[in-house]
């Protein structure tokens, strides 16, 4: 069984080929869309993923348009459109993931690297801590906390699949010392993030306080970075209400920066651990 892939990504690359074979015949919408009787705002729906599901005819014209001849390239061009048409696992979580769904990017990303300043990141925590952390916002019934949960965790996966994300996680102190449920919870929680930390593609960094303060005293975000060339980077920060993806290059770069410089004044991942194992020992005592 494959890897679970993007959808949206898959789409993105597709477009991306498209744009770049109508460019090399310097061909501009109108003119291309004037050439396949087609309107200009049908070729640009296309061109910025407005229309989500391309139909094999359609591909084919524009592919006999832009002289794309080769069958391999042809034939790979039509599994990326047929790949973006399948709905991921997230889709059923619509309404706590959203219309941009974060696992979408997650599934396909080779790096992520992310900040959290007050809670542990969600793909490091347990399912009691997730739980403990819904039920401590507005009040809303088991069902949708269970819901919720399970969406939650189904995102860890992309940790320990074959060929699995690379994490590098920088978690300010706060995240450590917030009670989150009862100590319980937390001192498992702790337990599970050495755990994950040992993993090789995990890295966890620790900002203790004693720092004072550092570049990434806003909101967490998080950095996703892809394989494939055709796909940049893109940044997620979370909101209250909804999630916010930032792609431009200068954006990007602005976030960049600030991991690095975070990042650069955390302690290392060996003294992080040592960090985290000192404080889950203190909760086991208190318990």
């Amino acid at each position: 069984m494959r890897n679970p892939h993007s959808p949206t990504l898959r789409l993105r690359r597709l477009v991306a080929e498209l744009k770049q074979g109508r460019e090399n015949k310097n061909f501009t919408v109108a003119q291309a869309g004037q050439r396949l009787g087609w309107t200009a705002s049908k070729i640009s729906k296309i061109e910025t993923t407005e229309t989500r599901r391309i139909m094999a005819a359609d591909l084919d014209r524009l592919l006999d348009l832009y002289d794309i001849d080769d069958p391999a390239k042809r034939s790979a061009l039509h599994a990326l459109a047929r790949d973006a048409k399948e709905r991921g696992w997230w889709s059923k979580y619509r309404e706590v993931f959203g219309e941009q769904a974060l696992p979408d990017f997650e599934a396909e990303a080779s790096v992520i690297r992310t900040f959290e300043g007050l809670v542990v990141p969600g793909l490091l925590q347990t399912p009691e801590y997730a739980e403990a952390l819904f039920r401590g916002g507005r009040y809303t019934g088991p069902d949708d906390i269970e819901r919720r949960v399970r969406a939650r965790m189904a995102r860890r996966e992309i940790l320990t699949r074959f060929n699995p994300v690379h994490l590098r996680a920088v978690l300010d102190e706060a995240a450590l010392r917030r009670m989150i449920g009862d100590t319980e919870i937390m001192h498992e929680q702790l337990q599970h993030l050495l755990y994950m930390a040992k993993l090789p593609n995990i890295d966890v960094q620790i900002l203790p306080f004693s720092v004072g303060s550092h570049a990434a005293l806003v909101a967490p975000f998080s950095i996703l970075e892809f394989a494939e060339h055709l796909n940049p980077p893109i940044v997620h920060v979370g909101t209250v209400t909804d999630s916010v993806f930032f792609e431009q290059a200068g954006d990007v770069e602005r976030y960049n920066m600030t991991f690095g410089d975070i990042q650069g004044t955390a302690i290392s991942t060996s003294q992080s651990a040592r960090f985290i194992t000192e404080l889950s020992e203190s909760l086991e005592r208190d318990a």
